[in-house]
């Protein structure tokens, strides 16, 4: 699968999600896989590029090519600044959100809202194509309540505007995260269109991943909820393309030799402080629904420090390993998906 002059590993993407595909998740993804890790959204605001925030999200600092970033915005002209800010700091391809359902990026008039108005879609698109030389890419969602689904509509708009490929969340905005996938829109919009299409909307098995692909036509998938705390999707889902055959749970040790080096990189990503409190939900997504993990999450929580985290982890894996051998594969209690649900992640990261 090749954007623009970027041949991918495979047709594998991890989807652009605030405050989870930092770089130090989107590195570690690509190593178990993924093709291309989008980025966390960048504001097309020039106000906040200083940011402390915008910072983070525009440093790609030894980051695996292709590097892929997302932008949000209403306006055409603050979004082709973006896009040109985003390639001078190393953007090798520009996406732009049209998916995002937050009720504060919706009241901007940003993300999902503005499939409410196709001429300013076909503005802003047109817009950041012609402000780069790179890749443009377009995220969007089916349209804006199941009673004005319209996402053949901005396929051809994003067609006609220079736009390079598709990727599309089953469901409108109305519906949230909530109800099923509607896998029927996205293989509409793949039989009329010439762009690739990229199916995003709960994929969590290679399985699924599979009957996606066959039944939409899609050119790729999108994971999203499914590898948060569990990186190791992309492998699975790569291998099973491949054979036919599923790739046995991770182990004990590989689950714990995952873990800490990605905790190490948060908290040299972020700082010490900053780094303790957003290693929390990663913690809590690599350990739900694995046994006596309730109580280690509870107490996670009170910890403050980057040692007393690494040292926590270790004796949980270590009693883990204790009770069911070192080289034993753990089988989950509850959907990894389920549980990145219900967990409620401002807690975890205030």
């Amino acid at each position: 699968m090749q954007i623009g002059k970027h041949v991918l590993r495979n047709n594998l993407f991890v989807a652009p999600m605030a405050g989870v595909t930092d770089r130090p998740f989107r590195q570690l993804c690509k190593q178990f896989g993924a093709g291309v890790a989008v980025s966390e959204m960048v504001a097309s605001n020039s106000l906040l590029w200083g940011s402390e925030k915008t910072r983070r999200r525009a440093n790609h600092e030894g980051e695996v090519d292709p590097i892929s970033v997302q932008i949000a915005g209403a306006d055409p002209a603050m979004m082709a600044d973006a896009a040109r800010f985003n390639v001078d700091n190393g953007a090798q391809i520009i996406d732009i959100n049209m998916g995002c359902p937050a009720k504060k990026v919706c009241n901007a008039m940003a993300g999902s809202s503005l499939l409410r108005d196709e001429e300013l879609v076909g503005r802003i698109l047109e817009a950041v194509v012609k402000a780069v030389d790179v890749p443009v890419t377009l995220k969007y969602r089916t349209g804006w309540d199941k009673s004005s689904r319209n996402a053949v509509t901005v396929a051809r708009i994003a067609r006609e505007a220079g736009i390079q490929l598709l990727s599309i969340h089953g469901r409108t905005r109305a519906c949230g995260y909530t109800g099923h996938a509607e896998y029927d829109t996205i293989r509409e919009v793949k039989a009329g269109t010439v762009l690739p299409v990229i199916a995003n909307g709960d994929i969590t098995t290679p399985e699924e991943a599979r009957y996606v692909l066959e039944y939409t036509g899609a050119d790729g998938v999108m994971i999203g909820r499914a590898a948060q705390g569990r990186p190791w999707i992309f492998r699975e889902i790569e291998y099973y393309m491949k054979t036919g055959e599923k790739l046995p749970s991770p182990l004990v040790s590989e689950i714990h030799a995952v873990l800490v080096p990605h905790m190490h990189d948060l908290y040299s990503f972020y700082g010490k402080e900053r780094g303790v409190k957003v290693s929390r939900k990663h913690i809590s997504w690599y350990t739900k629904g694995l046994a006596g993990s309730a109580n280690f999450r509870h107490r996670m929580n009170q910890l403050e420090s980057c040692e007393e985290q690494i040292d926590a982890i270790d004796s949980f894996f270590d009693e883990l390993a204790m009770n069911n051998g070192n080289d034993a594969r753990l089988r989950y209690i509850e959907t990894p998906v389920a549980a990145a649900m219900d967990t409620n992640l401002e807690a975890l990261a205030a």
